[in-house]
């Protein structure tokens, strides 16, 4: 049963995670694009917007990508988490803890998930438990 839970929290982590950089890089699903991340970043004083832009949403994509095949889930762990420590950083960290509030509290929750599962690793319905 520890595998089937582990397999749920990778997909649905995994899957947002690649929702989110496909936003960020291409403007899908509602998202605005490099062009409209990078600008963005830059107004957050993140600079140059469109590397920052990039490195965000790459991370995102392959992180994503990469948790919901349990591929390489370290790493997978570690690019997300990683990007949950700069939007604490740089956007959500003023504001307190409370997501009401526009806080950091959701972050940390993807941020303990994405580290909780590189350690813990992805239970055997995974391209790990596969190749390795």
């Amino acid at each position: 049963m520890l595998s089937i839970g582990l397999l749920l929290i990778r997909l649905v982590i995994g899957v947002l995670f690649l929702g989110h950089g496909t936003q960020k890089l291409f403007g899908w699903f509602g998202g605005h694009g490099l062009k409209g991340t990078a600008g963005w970043m830059d107004s957050i004083g993140m600079k140059p917007g469109v590397a920052m832009a990039l490195m965000a949403g790459l991370s995102e994509l392959f992180g994503g990508l990469l948790l919901a095949l349990g591929l390489l889930t370290p790493l997978a762990g570690l690019l997300i988490a990683a990007t949950m420590v700069v939007a604490v950083v740089k956007v959500h960290g003023a504001n307190g803890l409370w997501a009401t509030e526009n806080g950091y509290e959701y972050n940390l929750v993807l941020f303990a998930v994405a580290i909780g599962l590189a350690i813990a690793g992805p239970g055997n319905y995974a391209l790990d438990a596969l190749l390795f």
